[in-house]
């Protein structure tokens, strides 16, 4: 299994180098529309509503709807929002395990130490289980910021 993101642990002067697994499969089936007489693929076609044209990618633009005006965005605005790029799960502080809700865990992920990272992934897993507390982190996947509940499932450590 491909690992979905590398990065580090990070918390004080602590750095733990980490590879992230999911550690859920969503199996769904890619289907295609078909026209029922032939079995021939249906197409999409970009069609300006105005004209009733097709219209070609480098043709379209994106913008957001203001009051009744369209303000457009370029590749330009997209940079400037995106959120900063990091590869640290940044733990913000440690909470009781008991405070925290299990519906909070929506998606889980296996974090695994990087060859140099083993001894201190350790130290970690074995203090959160002794305190029986959670890392509360942020990271950045995918040019969104997420929070994640750092945790032990049993003796490896999951967010």
């Amino acid at each position: 299994m491909r690992s979905i993101w590398n990065g580090s642990i990070s918390f004080g002067l602590v750095n733990i180098p980490v590879k992230m697994y999911s550690a859920s499969e969503s199996r769904t089936i890619d289907l295609d529309m078909l026209d029922s007489r032939d079995h021939s693929r249906i197409r999409f076609k970009r069609v300006n509503e105005s004209t009733g044209k097709e219209v070609k990618w480098k043709d379209i633009v994106k913008g957001y709807k203001m009051d009744e005006k369209y303000v457009v965005l370029d590749d330009g605005d997209f940079e400037m929002a995106n959120v900063e790029k990091s590869k640290t799960l940044d733990i913000e502080a440690f909470v009781e395990a008991k405070e925290v809700s299990d519906m909070l865990f929506k998606k889980p992920y296996y974090l695994e130490p990087q060859k140099e990272g083993g001894k201190s992934y350790n130290l970690l897993r074995d203090s959160l289980k002794k305190t029986d507390k959670l890392g509360l982190a942020t990271f950045v996947m995918r040019q969104r910021e997420n929070l994640a509940l750092i945790s032990l499932h049993p003796d490896v450590l999951v967010q």
